[in-house]
This record gives C-alpha cells, structure tokens and sequence, in this order.
C-alpha cells in the first residue's frame, strides 16, 4: 500500500504552527516577505508551503536562516525537479569551484547539505517523492560529499608528501584511498537523518614520492581518513554534513583507521564474524577508483555469500533478534518502529536471512536493495505474493514514517512522536485524518510484519506453553488460608523455615502494592506465585531460596511482563531458583536490576564463557547503532554489558562450572573491553567539540594514550565488585593545540579526557556505577596531574616514588589504548624494576609498609600484633587479606623478590601476576619447587575463598583451622625471607 496523499486542510495545530512561521519569516526576512507573499497566491504552493513548515521545524528554520536560498529553489523550482543520476554531483562540484581551503570546504559542504536537506524533506513531506527517490537522493548527497571532499583532501596532502605508490615491476603505480559505505548508504536506503558507515582501505603498501617528507601509505591514508571525518562530521555554526561511524571497520574502534587490501582479506578470512556477513550484504565503494573499488568487493565476496547454501547463518539471525528483543526490553523501545516489534529491522532480517542461506549459489540474490531482493524472492517463489506485498507495503509505510520522525527536526530517532503537533504532522502527512487512524494503520502493518518475522526466523521449538503448578500451592497463595494453615501446607512441602516463609508470603498477599495492581498484573501474578512456590521445591533449601527472590519479585510488581517470560519459560525460572539458591549476591542483582533476568532464558549462553574477542565482539554488536555522541545511551549499554556478564561469570562460579583463575580472567577481559570502549566513547566526545591533538601544526597526532591497570585489574585478578586502579598516560606535545573550532592545548585535551573516562566509568545511572575509579597511584597521587605525559612518569618513578610504589608497579599493565605507547610503557617498567636496589634497605621499606597496613586494615577482633606461632593458627578468625599469613603477605614477597633481584634476573619483570611472577622464581631458582607450589596452592585457596563469600555476601573471614596449613606455609617463607 502507498501512503495516502495528503488532505488540502491542514489541522489546526499545523495550521497555527504555519502561521508562527510565516510570521517570524516577515519579521525576520523583510527583504523577501513581499516575494513570498507574491508566491502564495499559487495554491499549489501555498499548500506544499504549508505542509513543509507546519510539519518541519527543520525546514521552515532553515527557510527563516538562509531566504536567499530557499527563493532561489523556489524560482528554479528545484523543489518540483526530480534528479538525474549525477545532478547531486555536479551540483556539488558547482558549490565547490573555487574552494581554497578546509575552512571553505567544510563551509560549502554543509550549506550544500541544508539547502539540498530542504528540498529532500520538502519533496517528501509534500509526496513530491516516493519512499525510494527520498532515500535515493540522500545516498547520492552522501557519496557525492565523501568523494570530493576525498579528492579535495587527497591534493592538500599529496602536496605536502608526495602521491601515494606502490611498486609494480619497479615503478611506482599511484594508490588512491577507497571509501566502503556500509548500510543505508551502501543500499542507498539513507533515511533522512542516517549515519553513515564507512569503512577505509587502500590497494597496496608503499610510501609516497615527488616530496622530500615521504611518509608510508598507510599513514598517508590514515591522515586523509582523519581530514575526511573531521570535513563531514564535525559540528561548525553550519552544522555537520554527515555523522560518521567507523566502528564496521575490522577490529572496530581498537582498529587501525585504514588497512591494506590483503589485511582486508586477512581480516575476513581469519576472524569475521557473522554479524559482519550481516553488514557486509549492503557494501558499496562510494569513492575511490572503480577498478580498485571492483577488485576490492570481489575479495569480499566471498566471505559475505558462501558458495554453498548456508542454513547456519539462521542461527547467527536468532541470535541477533534475540539481542535486538533484549535491548527493547532494555531501553523500553515499543515506540520504535526501526527495532521495535514489527519494525523495519524485522523486515530486513526477513530478506537478508534468505541472502545469508542462498546468496552464494543464487546470484540475483546478491543485491543490496531490500525492495529489489523482496521482488526476487517473490519471483523464485521463495515467499508467497502476498507475504512480499504486505512486507513491501510495511517497508514503505515504516520508512515513510521514519522519515516524518527525522525530518520534524532534522534528529535522528525511530521513536514515534508523543506531543500533539508532531503526531498530527505525521497523520497529515501520511494521509490520514486522525493520529488515531494513523495508529490503527501503522499497526496493522506491524502485525504483519511480526507474523511474517515469526514465521521465517523463529527460534527452535521450546514447550514455552504457560504451566499451571500443583493445586496445594495455588491454593497456598490463592486461598484465605490462615498463616497455620500456610505454615502446614510449607512444613509438608520441605519449607526448612515453614513460619518465616508464610509470614512473608502472607505480608505480600496483603501489601498496599498489590491492592494497587490492575487487574491484568494481578492475574499475572498469581498466575506466577504458585509456580514460583513451587520451583523452590526443588531445591535443598527451598525456603532460603524464597525468601532471597522476594524481592526481586517485588521490584518487577510494576512491569509483571517478567512474570509472563518466567510463566512460560520453564528454564528460565528454574536457573532464577537455583541461582538464587546458591547466591544472594546473585539474587541482589536480579531485584536491583530485574532486567537481568533476560540472560537466564539461554541456559547454554548463560554458562557460555567467552574470551576476551567473543567479549569485544559482543558489546561492538550492542553499541553498533548508537551514535557516538549518545552519552547515556552508551553509559546505559556499558553497564548492562557489564551486569550481565557479571552475572554469568557468577553463575559459572556457583555451579563449579569455572575454575578460580578463569574467574579473575573473565572478570578482568570485561573491564578491558569495557574501558577500551570508554576510552574510544570519551575521545570522541572530546575531538567533536575540540578537535584531534596535533603532533604539529596541520598534522594529526595519533591517539597515543593508554590506560595502565594497576592491582587486581593489573595482576589479572578482578574479583566481584573489585574496584579498577588506574593510571591515564600520554605521549603528545604538551603545548601544541587541537585542530577543531575550540582548540585547546594537547595537555589539556588529556586532562579532560581522563575526566570524561572517569565520568562514564563512576557517574550512577539506573543501572548503577560501572566501576569505581580509583587514581591515587598516579604520581603524586590525588595531589599530581590526572593524566601524565611518559616522559614526566618516567622521571617521577626513577627520582620521587617511594619504595611502595615501585610495589605497586610490579602488577602495572597496559589495558586499553594505543599499542606503540603500551610497548613504550612496558620498557619503562623494565626498567624501574630492575633498578640497583640495597637489598637490606628495601627489605625494611617492605616489612613496615607491610605492618602499616596491617594496623590500619585489619578489623579490631583480627590479630594485629606479631606472627601466630604454629598452635595459634588452629583456633581464632583469619582475616584472608590481611592477616599474617594471608593474601597481602604472598604479594608482599613477590613485589620484593621482584624490586630485589630484576637488575639480574630480567624475566622476574616479565608477568603482572603472582602466579607467573612464582613461576619465574622458580625458573631463575630463586624459589624452591615446594616453596612455590606451596605458595601458589595458598594463594588460591585464599581467592577462591574470598570469591565464595562475597557472592555469599559474607566477610571475607573464616575458621582458622580450615586453612591453618596454608598460613603455615605462607608465614614460613616470609620469615626466611624477611628474617
């Protein structure tokens, strides 16, 4: 179905809003008010005018802050000419004659963009245009702006450089950059306020010639990829031209900017993933040499359509749509007609599922339009006639709608409209006399969308029919049953606290937040209660199991859409229990942040441990198609990523699934993955508002900084809730400036970087903290600089670090950021530790920094005074940490043998954890094999048992008989060594 054209009346909230601007345009523009009073005795255009301002603050602003323009389309009556192929590109060339700078290019591109935004969203709002000419147009802008900015670029730099070669047979053959639209763009399906995905990559490696600074390609390439970011996407009074996303890119943002070719092609063939198959359907070269261009998809090609029919990639499909079904659940999405249900991304993965699976056996499947593979799939009698229609008609109907969204206010957003003006502009537009007919509409298309979307990628049968429990417990929750006959009925069931449950249960029951349910989430619950009741059953304590859930269960009252998955998912409510059961720092969780419970429907995900690329992989899919400069959006995504994954590493943990070293793993990769995209978020933010750091005037620093994990984080050994000890360093001058519209000083860009990071890491959102931020080992702790240049590190470690310090640099490391600084880091560590130490001296420091902290960390009731003899150690609490004997005490002797004997035994400076570090001495024979197994057994059993009671939610203390023989072994080797 085609939109309706629009009616001749506007409705009156339009027509006020007309009005409004047509006033502020008189009193604004005085010069141009007669002519466009002349203009409005032609009724065509006085509706077309109308429709345009009354349904597009973006439009009639635009008109309102450049008449000169909008009467010059007006008169040319460019807003009635539908374009040719390559008008919008002789357009632009036209624009750009006689540009002689950045500065003037990065002007003439954006007011291009505006005046052409305007008669796109006029033609559009006015039907002028179809769905497929509107999203046509800005596609042909997009490649238009990326190639000759591209070419204007490409001059400025090979000026100062030299062209770009590669040999062939002895003679330099030029290299041009090739620029990969992703997406909309690569389809050219851009909506109206679309990012665009590029991806960079030149022919082949070589330098550049003709210019005595010659400089290899891929830096050539790289600053040419930085100067076409910043022409495109940087916001001036003006605006921007494009948002530019490169995080499609291999590697994503932790990637190089630009890569060869053959790393093309290495890249896909070793490690793509199957969401990159996914994003690879629609790619297009929208700039750069077309032989190139040609040669470059046909090395793709193979890696996106398998020659074989490939059934697997349903599978990546039914993952993708689960997580999309999550993040709605998430972000309470309903609203959102690209992800929400029925929407236009249910519509394309419909058709890309069939490309993935038949793609490279059936070629005329290999095509990048969504509207063009829905009319082949009908064709080949892949989808019956009237699925294509009611899928082609939804499309069209979304995309239109989409279009209405975007083009309000020129925002990008899928997120239907909730105040009165923008609702009627989107009934009236689409032809409808009433956002309530709109509504009904929209909705039809959705539900077909959905069905459709159900029938081609349903997930595998899984009995999710709804259950009804046994009838003693119904009857429990259900039935005025007395709190002794409650009682009974528990006693009988297993209840180990039989009363407390029921006192519990009946206090629910009775509770002021169940009289104020509706009826609908009444009936839910008690629906779920019984079922819960009896789930508990099956445990061994299925009281403590019950009385840990409550309050999960009271906090999801008020969205009992949870009640409903647990109702009909069995699995899922039985992990709930038995998680639950075994933790109640799992249970925690789950009642502070119920949305958690999505991760207990895919029992085989839950228990699932990836690796640290599964884990970068992961969270790349989640912040995919959030803009960059969406703070919250991706503080909110960071801390889900962060719980959930919490939450199964502590599921693995409790059921014995995951040894305690690959715990501390686990724990330690997501807070890596995490910061390097903290890092990737903050820089960003930072470069749009001030520009990239410059080596020197006109030429681009790279991002040299890098996050250095000290502690837990830097040994390797994060527990839950550890906080992360960080240390910010970078290597760029000090005193040059950012090339943005607000430059700063470098040293001053760093700083607020470090700020940013800290803000994104600690700020409490809804779903809490992600980590706190402790930065007291920087140099001069809270008194010196956030950020430190290497330089200023180096020297304060060498000439003002106390001896603790130089302790604390032994579980030092590198965990996000730029790699050449991280090697440059880890030379400078090697260095400090292996400085000439009097081995007397510092075994002094070590002991009193030792006993300091001894006295100010261990509880009143722990022992404080000197080492427990032998007969001690059988009776009393051990503080695990800090106690003689304990954890602190292991590290104690490795940071010593480590400051002591590097200067001679390099290797002992090697590892970051205390482990390794134990191995090392024993390797360089420093230890003896049963010292350090001993050592090593100990240091073990010591976290492992710290990791146990805090998911028990317990004091990290026990019985000192359980480990007295590990504490003997502990405090035998420091009196030997400390003696």
């Amino acid at each position: 179905m085609n939109s309706p054209t629009p009616s001749q009346k506007l409705p009156n909230v339009l027509q006020t809003a007309f009005e409004k601007s047509l006033q502020h345009f008189n009193e604004r523009c005085p010069d141009y008010s007669p002519w466009l009073q002349k203009q409005l005795a032609d009724k065509a255009f006085e509706q077309q005018l109308k429709t345009a301002w009354g349904c597009s603050a973006y439009v009639a602003e635009q008109c309102l802050r450049k008449p000169e323009e909008f009467k010059q389309l007006v008169e040319q009556q460019t807003l009635l000419t539908r374009y040719n192929s390559g008008v919008m590109a002789q357009r632009l060339r036209e624009k750009l004659a006689g540009v002689a700078s950045k500065e003037q290019l990065d002007t003439a591109l954006r007011q291009f963009r505006n005046s052409e935004m305007l008669r796109i969203i006029w033609r559009d709002f006015n039907r002028l245009a179809d769905m497929v000419e509107t999203t046509a147009d800005i596609s042909h802008l997009a490649d238009a702006c990326i190639q000759q900015a591209l070419d204007f670029h490409h001059q400025e730099l090979v000026t100062i450089y030299g062209q770009p070669c590669c040999l062939v047979k002895g003679q330099p053959v030029p290299q041009q950059l090739l620029v990969l639209g992703m997406g909309k763009l690569g389809a050219y399906e851009l909506n109206l306020s679309s990012d665009i995905d590029l991806i960079f990559c030149f022919p082949r490696s070589g330098e550049t010639v003709g210019e005595k600074r010659a400089i290899d390609n891929h830096t050539f390439f790289s600053r040419l990829g930085q100067r076409l970011i910043q022409s495109l996407d940087a916001p001036t009074e003006d605006g921007f031209v494009f948002r530019v996303d490169m995080r499609l890119r291999p590697y994503g943002d932790s990637g190089p900017l630009v890569q060869s070719f053959a790393a093309m092609e290495q890249y896909y063939q070793d490690q793509g993933r199957d969401w990159e198959r996914y994003a690879m359907i629609k790619a297009r070269v929208v700039a750069g040499p077309t032989a190139q261009g040609e040669e470059l998809m046909a090395l793709l090609r193979p890696f996106t359509y398998r020659r074989y029919i490939d059934f697997t990639a349903i599978d990546a499909l039914r993952s993708m749509k689960r997580m999309i079904q999550q993040e709605l659940l998430r972000r309470q999405l309903a609203g959102d007609i690209k992800l929400g249900a029925g929407g236009i991304r249910e519509i394309e993965f419909i058709v890309q599922s069939f490309q993935l699976i038949r793609g490279g056996r059936e070629l005329e499947l290999q095509e990048r339009s969504l509207l063009r593979v829905l009319q082949c799939l009908m064709e080949n009698e892949y989808l019956p006639a009237l699925v294509v229609q009611e899928l082609r008609a939804a499309y069209v109907f979304l995309r239109n709608t989409e279009h209405l969204i975007q083009g309000y206010q020129d925002k990008q957003s899928q997120q239907l409209p909730t105040d009165a003006r923008p609702q009627a502009a989107m009934a009236y537009s689409m032809g409808f006399a009433s956002w309530v007919d709109f509504e009904k509409s929209l909705q039809q298309h959705r539900d077909h969308v959905m069905h459709h979307f159900s029938a081609v990628i349903s997930d595998a049968p899984e009995h999710l029919e709804q259950r009804s429990a046994d009838l003693r417990w119904q009857g429990l929750w259900l039935d005025e049953l007395s709190l002794e006959e409650m009682v009974l009925v528990l006693e009988q069931g297993g209840h180990e606290q039989a009363t407390a449950t029921a006192e519990r249960l009946m206090r629910l029951r009775n509770s002021q937040q169940l009289a104020r349910m509706q009826a609908s989430g009444r009936e839910r619950l008690d629906q779920f209660m019984p079922l819960l009741i009896q789930a508990v059953t099956e445990v061994e304590s299925p009281s403590q199991a019950l009385l840990r859930i409550f309050p999960f269960v009271e906090a999801v009252l008020r969205r009992t859409a949870y009640l409903v998955l647990l109702v009909e998912n069995q699995g899922a409510l039985k992990e709930l229990v038995r998680l639950c059961a075994a933790s109640p720092w799992i249970s925690t969780q789950l009642a502070r942040h119920p949305v958690l419970l999505d991760e207990l429907l895919n029992a085989s995900s839950l228990y699932h441990v990836p690796d640290k690329e599964e884990l970068r992989d992961d969270l790349q899919q989640q912040v995919l198609r959030l803009p960059l400069n969406d703070l919250e959006a991706h503080m909110e995504t960071l801390r889900y990523f962060r719980l959930a994954h919490a939450l199964k590493v502590a599921a693995c943990e409790v059921s014995e699934r995951l040894p305690l070293m690959k715990v501390s793993d686990y724990l330690t990769w997501i807070a890596e993955v995490i910061l390097e995209h903290v890092l990737a978020v903050a820089w960003h933010n930072l470069e749009e508002r001030h520009g990239c750091p410059q080596q020197s005037e006109g030429v681009p620093c790279e991002r040299r900084f890098i996050v250095v994990g000290y502690g837990k984080l830097g040994g390797i050994e994060l527990g839950h809730g550890s906080d992360l000890d960080l240390v910010f360093i970078h290597d760029v001058p000090s005193q040059q400036l950012t090339n943005g519209e607000r430059p700063i000083e470098n040293s001053v860009f760093m700083t607020r970087l470090g700020q940013r990071m800290i803000h994104i890491l600690t700020t409490q959102t809804q779903l809490g903290a992600l980590y706190e931020a402790d930065m007291r080992l920087r140099p001069s702790g809270d008194s010196g600089l956030l950020t430190t240049s290497l330089t200023a590190y180096k020297h304060y470690l060498q000439t003002d670090a106390w001896v603790w310090e130089h302790q604390a640099l032994v579980r030092a490391r590198v965990v996000a950021g730029s790699g050449e600084l991280a090697r440059d880091f880890a030379q400078v560590r090697q260095q400090v530790l292996a400085q000439a130490r009097d081995e007397a001296v510092l075994k002094a420091e070590v002991v009193a920094m030792r006993q300091k902290m001894r006295e100010h960390l261990l509880a009143k009731s722990a022992e404080k005074g000197d080492a427990p003899s032998v007969s001690d150690m059988t009776s009393g609490i051990f503080a695990i940490k800090q106690g003689w004997g304990g954890i602190v005490d292991i590290e104690f002797m490795v940071q010593y043998a480590v400051l002591a004997w590097s200067q001679q035994y390099p290797a002992l400076a090697t590892y970051t954890d205390n482990i390794r570090i134990l191995e090392s001495l024993q390797q360089e024979g420093l230890f003896s094999e049963p010292e350090v197994a001993a050592l090593t057994e100990a240091y073990k059993v010591f976290r492992s048992l710290t990791h146990k009671l805090s998911l028990q939610e317990q004091k990290v203390e026990v019985d000192s008989a359980t480990v007295a023989e590990h504490r003997q072994a502990v405090l035998q080797k420091w009196q030997q060594l400390f003696a």
